[in-house]
């Protein structure tokens, strides 16, 4: 007869292979809306906000898991914590699908004309972001609380070029006007880049409690 402590182990392992699968597809969606950005492109904007319903799937099938886990399994204590943070983890990788849609959206609302600044602090953010995304869902299936505290450290930089992008963004706007449709756009982008980060600052936090028992705050 098979070890039940065993299975349910087989069981969680599936549910973290589940997570980095919509971790990656996530990532997939952010990277294309930026290289729609860079590009201009609209072709790859629509195919990026289309593979929302990818991430939207992988979320259900997250939480059917977890439901499962609860019903047949009855984990207790920290095996609880780990399936509900599950469940809280899956909404906020949504929620990166989310914004990157967004941000392909908003690609296509962009002026069809050349950036009138380079786009440096944007691509930065998507970079400083992306890692983080993989860091965090590293460190929930890898139990690492030093890399999710790296991950979280990750978040000051992210606010701070979001900070910088924003001044400069509205500093153009004030000296020429023509570029206020163009940077208005760009500024959502930075603001959708700022609130991935957020959610991803929110995985770190499940993970201190699913380890800890503590609830923190970043």
């Amino acid at each position: 007869m098979a070890n039940p402590r065993i299975a349910f182990e087989q069981e969680l392992r599936e549910l973290d292979n589940l997570l980095i699968t919509m971790g990656k597809e996530a990532e997939t969606m952010l990277e294309n809306a930026l290289l729609a950005l860079a590009r201009q492109d609209e072709k790859l904007a629509d195919e990026t906000i289309a593979r929302d319903d990818i991430v939207d799937d992988l979320r259900f099938t997250v939480e059917k898991k977890c439901i499962e886990l609860i019903a047949t399994q009855h984990p207790a204590a920290k095996d609880l914590r780990r399936i509900f943070a599950a469940i809280a983890i899956a909404s906020d990788v949504e929620r990166v699908g989310d914004y990157s849609g967004d941000i392909a959206k908003t690609v296509k609302r962009l002026p069809h004309q050349p950036f009138f600044k380079p786009l440096i602090d944007i691509p930065k953010m998507e970079r400083a972001v992306a890692k983080m995304l993989r860091e965090g869902l590293e460190g929930f299936v890898s139990r690492d609380l030093d890399l999710i505290e790296k991950m979280l450290r990750s978040d000051d930089e992210v606010d701070h070029l979001y900070e910088m992008l924003h001044d400069e963004l509205c500093d153009f706007m004030k000296r020429d006007p023509s570029t206020i449709d163009q940077a208005v756009q760009l500024l959502l982008i930075s603001r959708y880049l700022e609130r991935i980060a957020d959610h991803i600052t929110n995985i770190g936090e499940r993970v201190f409690y699913v380890e800890t028992g503590e609830i923190i705050e970043v």
